[in-house]
């Protein structure tokens, strides 16, 4: 009786199948991940966040548009303007459930600063007890000028 001898080779066409479709469900779903509302965010020479921080919790961002609006990323309306009673009951909500889960305040630099206030009070009365802010890197050439 006659041996088969075994084969060493693996086919890898469908393997480069999947990668191809998984390349192009990200090529077409990252543009949407991009959250929150587009503000002009103020430039500043601040340090970025520690990965470590925002690895495991996703910072709760509180968008203040250039027109004064509210925006929260938590709950259900993302896309539209919030009250400031929705902000406070969201992020009790949110801070009951992970208490460690990093404050954030992205505010348009065309903002008066009481409303960027206000909305820190916001959040503080929701029960945060410390609240960044997200900026731009600060352009080296501006601090010549």
């Amino acid at each position: 009786m006659a041996r088969r001898r075994l084969m060493g080779d693996i086919n890898v066409v469908p393997y480069i199948d999947v990668m191809l479709v998984l390349l192009i469900i990200f090529m077409v779903t990252a543009p949407l991940l991009t959250q929150g509302i587009e503000v002009d965010l103020p430039e500043a020479d601040a340090a970025p966040l520690d990965t470590a921080v925002t690895e495991d919790n996703l910072p709760l961002v509180l968008s203040v548009d250039s027109e004064g609006a509210l925006y929260l990323n938590a709950g259900e309306s993302k896309d539209t303007p919030v009250t400031g009673q929705y902000v406070i009951d969201n992020v009790a909500r949110v801070l009951s459930r992970r208490p460690d889960t990093p404050v954030m305040v992205k505010a348009d630099q065309a903002v008066p600063y009481g409303r960027v206030v206000e909305a820190m009070v916001l959040l503080q009365k929701g029960g945060a007890d410390e609240v960044g802010f997200i900026t731009d890197p600060l352009d080296p050439d501006a601090l010549t000028r």
